[in-house]
């Protein structure tokens, strides 16, 4: 059967977290070889779908959009890290590539502290979600990010479920407070994603 592009877009993602981890595991001398076999892989579905940009939605693309940002940024990195190891000047022993690895992760939490900072809270409000796609694609990819910022799993977020939820929650709110307009506000408290509704005034 073949897959949809979520399911593509979530091996994808799979692929790219599991080749920082055993690049890392190279670089700290536990694996002998780099991993080119999950590299091609990678390479292969980002360009099957870099010229299929028409075929996905926008929550799809701002999807792939990130996690080819993210497979650049990693890619540098390792780039960087095999020619000092080729050139002899990375330590061999665990304390260094610990340190190294600790390093980088630094870098990463003050990368996503800082989109963050540019990105969220985000918010939207709308009368019915249904009349309002645009929205409400833009909302899931929003809550999708912050959730991924938070290091929590994006894997079971759907945008079916998420239009039934919204749909669902902006009704409610509106025969409970008898409103027209229902806002949703996406942040990110102690390390969590949040996704927040309430009847604007």
């Amino acid at each position: 059967m073949a897959k949809t592009i979520d399911e593509d877009l979530g091996q994808l993602e799979r692929d790219i977290r599991q080749l920082k981890i055993e690049y890392e595991q190279y670089f700290g001398g536990g694996k002998a070889r780099p991993p080119s076999e999950i590299e091609w892989r990678i390479d292969t579905m980002l360009k099957r779908y870099s010229d299929r940009g028409a075929e996905m939605k926008y929550s799809q693309r701002f999807r792939y959009g990130n996690l080819t940002q993210m497979y650049s940024k990693y890619r540098e990195m390792f780039r960087k890290r095999m020619k000092q190891k080729e050139e002899g000047t990375v330590q061999r022993h665990f304390g260094a590539a610990a340190r190294e690895i600790e390093a980088e992760r630094a870098r990463q939490r003050a990368e996503a502290e800082k989109a963050e900072a540019v990105r969220l809270p985000f918010a939207v409000s709308w009368d019915d979600p249904d009349r309002e796609k645009k929205k409400v694609e833009q909302l899931f990819a929003a809550f999708r990010e912050a959730k991924a910022q938070a290091g929590e799993d994006t894997e079971p977020l759907t945008m079916e479920a998420f239009q039934k939820f919204v749909r669902q929650k902006t009704l409610e709110l509106k025969k409970q407070k008898d409103a027209h307009e229902v806002e949703y506000v996406v942040s990110l408290e102690d390390n969590h994603a949040r996704l927040k509704a309430r009847v604007k005034s």
